[in-house]
């Protein structure tokens, strides 16, 4: 069997930087499980988008090297602008049914508009366990859904923090968030997951779900520019609208081809 695949550099004008994913369109039904896990490791990116499009409806998951996972961001977007530029949708909105409910993909240009709902955070202690993962203490500590968010003083030290890996992976959680006040953008952050097969995300749209909560209830803006200074980085345009938040960015096509399996 033959299936498309195409590789796409998600929140970026340019290729080689943002965060790559991988999409494989398939026809109206899911490939066995164990399948699609597999494919995503042979990818060996941060996500692997499957999507089916079934009753006139377009459904989609997305898998890591290691699993499967409720929310991807950047691979929504990738799987949007390949339905938009390559896959002929003539429309400019896309609607994708998901573990996180309806994801609405908008078209603006060259410009894509995840509209995404928004995390509930809760204050949290630091753990001994919290403490270990980064070389430098949090002033706050945060968690959501899936993951934790440490909220530090500036965007220096979000660029030099040294991190240990084995400690974050012992974590009971998707990943840990590192974020600050950025010296050009309205906030700045990173995103480690090792224990999700992601040791650190280049650009995290999910994590940005409860970024954007936070950042909204320190800056009081409608809407925000943020930056992931991951080493290939990415920009991300996002918008604060109580229980839903709205992230925007550019993606480029990195390659398009077939799997044989």
């Amino acid at each position: 069997m033959q299936l498309k695949l195409y590789q796409i550099d998600a929140f970026t004008s340019q290729l080689f930087s943002g965060n790559p994913a991988a999409v494989c369109p398939l026809k109206d039904k899911w490939l066995a499980e164990s399948l699609m896990q597999n494919i995503a490791l042979e990818n060996n990116l941060a996500e692997t988008a499957f999507y089916i499009f079934h009753d006139n409806e377009y459904f989609i998951r997305w898998f890591t090297p290691t699993m499967e996972v409720d929310l991807c961001g950047h691979a929504t977007l990738a799987a949007a602008h390949v339905l938009f530029f390559h896959e002929g949708l003539h429309t400019d909105e896309v609607h994708f049914h998901s573990k996180s409910g309806v994801l609405s993909v908008c078209r603006e240009g060259d410009f894509l508009t995840l509209d995404f709902p928004a995390d509930t955070i809760s204050q949290v202690k630091l753990t001994n366990e919290l403490r270990k993962c980064f070389d430098i203490l949090p002033h706050q500590i945060y968690k959501g859904k899936t993951d934790y968010m440490f909220v530090y003083e500036n965007e220096e030290q979000i660029k030099n923090i040294h991190f240990d890996l084995q400690s974050i992976e012992k974590i009971s959680a998707r990943g840990i968030i590192i974020t600050a006040k950025g010296n050009e953008v309205d906030f700045v952050s990173r995103f480690f997951a090792p224990q999700s097969g992601v040791p650190e995300d280049p650009v995290t749209g999910s994590a940005h779900t409860t970024l954007i909560p936070y950042w909204n209830s320190v800056l009081q803006k409608d809407s925000y520019t943020a930056k992931q200074l991951s080493n290939r980085g990415g920009f991300l345009y996002c918008q604060f609208l109580n229980s839903r938040i709205k992230i925007s960015g550019q993606a480029k096509t990195y390659l398009t081809g077939e799997i044989n399996i």
